[in-house]
């Protein structure tokens, strides 16, 4: 009987959740989903300078905006301690890890000899073999072989060797005794029988020295899946010159949860040629054996798309309540949610984003227009204010302010008065969004409403 699956994301809470490590949570919580498995969170928390509060509240924030609930945690390392020190001490009394009592002062003139020497610098094991324990701080270094080499067959990966010389007594308690990081890893993850350690391939170099970890212990090693690296567009490593890189900030500026989980999905995984997935299909369809290892390349035109895609799936009133929050924030309340609906969903096929949407939705809401420059100056002179004036007289003679009915007045006048339909379209535009950019005229008049419309054309014609 195969072991029941149990992963973990096990963010440091030295910064918000970013989109690699968003990537990472995503790609455990689908195997363990599609598994029937657990899902962790452990909060790695040992760096005490750089690690807060408000970081760790940010990732969980996050990722319960994204959706990837836990089975279990947060466990947090800094309650953890005593747990570290009892195996440290075990590992020591076995004679698998040694106290090294050389300086930071002379490790670092060995490091430069070595350079000098032009070999990579690494610890000579002066401390290895000594008896004599004098009275002052040492640190706790790990033996390890010095030939032969530690493999691991990585799922994304396939078969990976790493030279023992290469690496060398890797310190696992710092002489003020505290844990490093490989070895607080490796005793939470066998304490907490992970089975597989999903994570991004820039810890691949930590592998070796965590596999040597858990052989020095006698320990099982879990399945690895080094994930590849999410690049800028540029192919370069995704930084926050790449635009937002933390989740949270995706959700201020109009994505849609589902969006980005869907997107972040296709970063490195594929099913077939389909691009939107439901949370539900990607539970079902997920398979980390066909992860590559070639990097991916984040790109947010196509997260645009993503988007636009999910939001096509919302009715008219559901557009409206998400998108309010961003009226909201630009100073506009809904109030006729009818009227909200009518005004959104005319400019859906436009909008990308719910911030978006609202955007360019707001000239529906506003009490006063503020004309685009450019605009005024083509459309807004004599020549269109003289057609405004024409369409405002047959616009203010309708009872039933409807749209055909308001198609039928512009036929009128392009005919009587021999213009083209941008000869009248393009001032009323202006007069009405303050662009020359709007949904078809006609719909954007019966929407306003005959009140509106009138008030909007007497304020053009007299600018």
């Amino acid at each position: 009987m195969k072991n029941k699956v149990r992963v973990r994301f096990a963010p440091s809470p030295t910064g918000s959740l970013h989109i690699g490590g968003a990537r990472t949570a995503l790609f455990n919580w689908l195997f363990a989903r599609h598994e029937g498995g657990t899902f962790i969170l452990r909060i790695e928390d040992t760096d005490r300078e750089r690690s807060t509060e408000e970081f760790t509240k940010s990732i969980m924030d996050g990722m319960k905006w994204l959706g990837f609930d836990w089975d279990e945690g947060p466990y947090h390392q800094t309650d953890r301690m005593g747990l570290y020190k009892e195996h440290v001490d075990q590992i020591l009394k076995e004679g698998k890890a040694y106290r090294c009592y050389c300086t930071p002062e002379e490790l670092e003139a060995k490091r430069q000899a070595m350079l000098a020497a032009s070999q990579k610098p690494k610890y000579d094991g002066t401390c290895r073999s000594r008896s004599n324990y004098p009275d002052k701080p040492y640190a706790i270094r790990l033996k390890a072989p010095l030939t032969g080499v530690t493999a691991i067959d990585d799922i994304c990966r396939g078969h990976i060797e790493f030279e023992n010389k290469e690496l060398d007594d890797l310190i696992i308690s710092r002489s003020d005794g505290t844990p490093t990081y490989n070895f607080t890893v490796v005793v939470d993850d066998v304490t907490m029988n992970i089975t597989h350690v999903i994570r991004g391939d820039d810890h691949l170099n930590n592998t070796p020295r965590q596999v040597l970890i858990y052989q020095a212990f006698g320990y099982p090693l879990p399945i690895f899946a080094h994930l590849p690296m999410i690049f800028g567009p540029d192919k370069k490593k995704l930084s926050k010159r790449h635009g937002a890189t933390s989740v949270i900030e995706y959700e201020s500026m109009g994505y849609l949860p589902e969006a980005v989980v869907n997107y972040l999905a296709r970063l490195g995984w594929a099913y077939k040629d389909q691009e939107i997935f439901t949370r539900e299909e990607m539970i079902e369809k997920f398979d980390l054996t066909v992860v590559g290892k070639a990097p991916s390349v984040f790109d947010t035109e196509k997260l645009n798309w993503v988007n636009s895609q999910h939001l096509a799936k919302y009715k008219d009133d559901q557009l409206v309540d998400l998108t309010a929050p961003f009226l909201k924030e630009m100073g506009f309340a809904v109030t006729d949610k009818t009227y909200a609906a009518k005004a959104i969903a005319s400019e859906r096929e436009r909008g990308k984003t719910l911030k978006e949407l609202a955007e360019i939705s707001a000239f529906y809401f506003r009490d006063h227009i503020d004309y685009d420059q450019n605009a005024t100056g083509k459309w807004l002179n004599d020549k269109g204010k003289d057609v405004l004036k024409t369409l405002r007289d047959r616009l203010a003679m309708l009872d039933d302010f409807s749209e055909p009915l308001i198609a039928k007045i512009f036929d009128g006048i392009l005919s009587e008065l021999n213009l083209k339909m941008l000869d009248v379209a393009q001032p009323c535009r202006v007069a009405m969004t303050g662009t020359t950019v709007s949904p078809g005229i006609h719909l954007v008049l019966s929407i306003l409403g005959k009140k509106r419309v009138i008030e909007r054309l007497d304020r053009a014609i007299s600018f």
